[in-house]
């Protein structure tokens, strides 16, 4: 009677199943190291989703001031190495100080370009760079400052607010690539030519395609085969410029303040405040979702955590050609669509694009891709920022008159600059900089309306419900 026993009792002692390991040895998917052969494939994906939107920032300021080929590469080998730092302190960290230690990507972002392509209008040659980077060092220490408050002020920034900003990113940046589909330079003869045109066409029709006909990671990164292409697509006609990989060198470290000096100048940094603050809550809202997707919810310190590390390299960031930096919210939507949560697939990731920073040489290839190629993409790129928006106000509950009014008076104040350039033009100089940006005055407007509508006056206020559910 004894021996049945005996079979059950010799079961512990062999190899468990992969799903059993996970439980005794209580790894948490986000905290799980791959093995490479899934780990690289997993890392390029978010790679592949991440480079247009980091390479993006330099090349439209650095375009906007002026720069050379070999100028804009060198921004292009910053942002690219900025990049790769902020993600690795977000995703490795340094426990209790910086880093929210999820599969977070950190980097430059385009919400910051309309407000830094106004500064660069009020500046001249020489202080284009230098005024936007001290901008950009003091919006670095405002958030710093702030972050580990930020939770209590996310209730003046709710869905209404922040829907009305991207919206707005998405409408004022759409002149950029229609400049590049042109062309680019607005004072050369050929500007418009209908052989640019056709180019642009094309590189939105093969995007187009990809999207229609591709499948699993081929579709998700149909924005840089459209590129690609299309750069080919060029050659043969000599539309594409390769004197910026001739110069660049192979390898080299950013030299810190290259660009000049940083000059602090108040309505630029106005500017940017206001800015950061935008990113700051699209920040704060990409962890509290990414939290959810990995089954590890972002609480009040951890949004502190990943707040600071936003603040950290938006500061030292310009010392070597940086931006604002904040969240990449299409490395979120990689998370949820693979399922791969492994914070240490994006550290790879980061570290990937440290070395693509480090060799200038690799950022200058990017430089390859003619301006129609890059206006035919960004109306895909600035018009899918746009359409992030309007997914957030759908939610915004529109159906109530004075949120109706709300967005409809703050993006008329976002679209003013672009529907007619000169409305500013006999204000000061403070007050063009802030209003002549899109961005920023639609952000002021929905700001203070949304102050006027839903807390002046209320007693009870309550909490902002991303924080509710950490």
């Amino acid at each position: 009677m004894a021996q049945p026993a005996k079979g059950p009792a010799k079961a512990p002692c062999s190899t468990p199943p992969v799903h059993m390991m996970d439980a005794v040895t209580s790894v948490h998917p986000v905290d799980e190291k791959l093995h490479p052969t899934r780990l690289v494939p997993a890392a390029l994906q978010h790679i592949a989703a991440m480079y247009a939107g980091v390479v993006t920032p330099p090349l439209i300021i650095g375009q906007a001031c002026g720069l050379d080929i070999g100028a804009r590469t060198r921004l292009i080998a910053a942002s690219l190495l900025i990049a790769g730092i902020a993600t690795i302190l977000q995703t490795i960290g340094v426990k209790g100080f910086v880093g929210n230690r999820l599969p977070f990507v950190n980097a430059a972002s385009s919400a910051g370009i309309a407000p830094i392509l106004a500064i660069a209008e009020t500046n001249g040659n020489g202080h284009q760079l230098p005024a936007i980077y001290g901008a950009v060092m003091v919006a670095g220490a405002f958030c710093l400052v702030l972050g580990p408050f930020f939770g209590r002020l996310l209730r003046f920034f709710p869905p209404l607010v922040t829907g009305v900003v991207i919206t707005l990113i998405g409408v004022t940046l759409m002149p950029v690539p229609v400049g590049w589909a042109q062309g680019g330079d607005k004072t050369a003869t050929d500007f418009g030519d209908m052989r640019y045109l056709a180019l642009a066409g094309f590189t939105l029709a093969v995007i187009l395609l990809i999207q229609r006909f591709g499948r699993g990671f081929v579709k998700q990164v149909a924005l840089l085969f459209g590129l690609l292409i299309g750069t080919l697509a060029a050659i043969p006609f000599g539309m594409a410029d390769f004197s910026g990989i001739k110069s660049a060198p192979v390898a080299a470290l950013p030299t810190p303040f290259a660009f000049g000096s940083p000059e602090f100048q108040p309505a630029a940094i106005l500017s940017l405040c206001i800015v950061m603050l935008v990113l700051m809550t699209e920040s704060s809202a990409g962890m509290l979702a990414l939290g959810e997707i990995c089954d590890r919810r972002a609480d009040a310190k951890t949004i502190t955590r990943g707040l600071r590390t936003d603040g950290l390299a938006t500061l030292i960031g310009p010392v070597f050609g940086g931006f604002p930096t904040s969240a990449f919210a299409q490395n979120v939507g990689v998370v949820s669509l693979t399922r791969v949560r492994s914070r240490y697939v994006v550290a790879v990731a980061g570290g990937s694009l440290i070395v693509l920073g480090a060799f200038p040489v690799l950022g200058a290839v990017v430089s390859l891709v003619p301006m129609p190629v890059l206006g035919g993409a960004g109306i895909v790129l600035f018009g899918s920022i746009a359409v992030s928006g309007i997914r957030t106000l759908s939610e915004a509950g529109l159906d109530d008159s004075s949120n109706i009014i709300l967005v409809a008076v703050a993006l008329g104040a976002g679209i003013i600059p672009l529907a007619a350039p000169t409305f500013y033009a006999d204000f000061p100089a403070w007050a063009q900089t802030v209003l002549g940006s899109g961005i920023s005055a639609g952000a002021l407007v929905a700001v203070l309306l949304n102050l006027f509508f839903h807390h002046l006056g209320t007693r009870r206020r309550q909490a902002a419900p991303a924080l509710e559910s950490s």
